[in-house]
């Protein structure tokens, strides 16, 4: 069984940017096909690096779900148990798509700050000292 720290030594994705981006931006209902399309031992890679990453842990989570825990154990330790168990959990719960946990960007409708009106009328010392 190859330890957690191995997992973190060799941290490149083992699948394609195309495809990775094509996962991220996938449906809920779209996801599996892509998920399907990757060897079983590569996913639980896929899933384990995806994990790591903060923005990936929906998409680690769901690729996960279609791993087996002995390969995400053999790769990833405790780490490749921890994720098979949270897979798990996220399946029996349902979690809703990472797109529909995004808060609402809101734009403030008042003015951003003011300003106090400039005097453009020169004070007498530095009207002497202009003409001076």
């Amino acid at each position: 069984m190859l330890s957690s720290a191995h997992a973190f030594e060799n941290d490149i994705c083992p699948i394609k940017d195309d495809l990775l981006g094509a996962m991220y931006r996938a449906s809920e209902h779209g996801l599996p096909q892509l998920i399907a399309s990757v060897a079983p031992d590569v996913r639980a890679m896929l899933a384990l690096f995806c994990y790591r990453r903060s923005h990936l842990h929906a998409l680690a989570l769901s690729v996960a779900s279609s791993c087996t825990e002995r390969d995400l154990v053999a790769l990833g330790g405790r780490v490749g148990s921890t994720l098979f168990a949270l897979s798990r959990n996220a399946r029996q719960h349902h979690a809703p798509s990472q797109h529909s946990q995004r808060k609402p960007i809101t734009l403030s409708t008042r003015p951003l700050s003011t300003f106090v009106p400039l005097d453009d009328q020169v004070d007498d010392d530095e009207a002497a000292l202009i003409s001076a």
